[in-house]
């Protein structure tokens, strides 16, 4: 199974690249983050002409998730139970067997905001559901846009963004208890270039100079680790015109 993530910031401007890359690279599993589109403009026709199932949750100009798949989907859930939020950003659902999580973690906008106090209890009722998940689904892979970088390797310039949005303590830790549920980051399972990085502010030339950022990931049970072979990121997309900010991260599961 080639199972991948991608934060495509508007399905809406990007569908032409994902129905690009998922012509030049088949793959079972997409899940993608930041649709921004109500479910009655989602683009049902256009993917499942191209052969795809497919199961999505929105709202209008913000946040949105969806799934995107060659095999059947079951027990769909849309958000989390455990955590009443508005705002559509967790879809999970069953595909041959390996339950999914797509997930669109909150920003957090600052350190000492009320969004960012909003993104830790988010993180926290996550965690809680994520671990009942693990509990039932012992081939389970959590993914998406998770708006943290776990490590300073993560980030191109540590020193500058050392206590800032995306890279806090807080947010780190919150991070490192969903992996201690039992969850690994693939990425981390295989030997990368230093400063392999998935997001790239569009400001400043931020891809050009690779000022960038690793924060999306696929985590996976000690199951689904013993079936991982390769975890790469995907840079191609972020060349194209009119890119997303972020670029698509890729697990195999033999």
């Amino acid at each position: 199974m080639k199972l991948a993530t991608w934060n495509v910031n508007s399905l809406n401007v990007r569908l032409p690249h994902v129905m690009k890359w998922l012509e030049e690279n088949p793959t079972d599993v997409l899940c993608i983050q930041e649709t921004k589109l109500t479910d009655d403009k989602f683009p049902v026709a256009a993917i499942e002409a191209a052969g795809y199932h497919v199961a999505y949750t929105g709202q209008k100009t913000y946040n949105g998730v969806a799934i995107i798949s060659k095999l059947p989907m079951t027990d769909i859930v849309k958000n989390n139970p455990k955590f009443e939020d508005p705002q559509q950003r967790i879809l999970a659902a069953t595909i041959d067997g390996v339950r999914v999580v797509c997930a669109y973690v909150p920003n957090g906008q600052s350190v000492d905001s009320d969004k960012y106090e909003y993104k830790l209890a988010w993180l926290s009722a996550f965690h809680d559901w994520i671990k009942e998940e693990a509990a039932q689904h012992p081939q389970l892979a959590v993914v998406g846009d998770y708006n943290i970088a776990p490590e300073d390797r993560d980030v191109h310039d540590p020193a500058a963004w050392e206590g800032q949005i995306l890279v806090s303590d807080k947010e780190r830790a919150a991070l490192n208890r969903l992996l201690e549920i039992g969850l690994t980051d693939s990425f981390r399972l295989f030997e990368h270039p230093e400063k392999t990085f998935s997001w790239w502010d569009y400001r400043a030339l931020g891809f050009r100079l690779n000022k960038g950022l690793r924060i999306d990931h696929i985590l996976l049970s000690a199951a689904l680790v013993k079936r991982c072979s390769a975890c790469i990121i995907d840079r191609v997309p972020r060349k194209w015109e009119q890119p997303s900010d972020h670029a698509p991260v890729v697990a195999t599961l033999d």
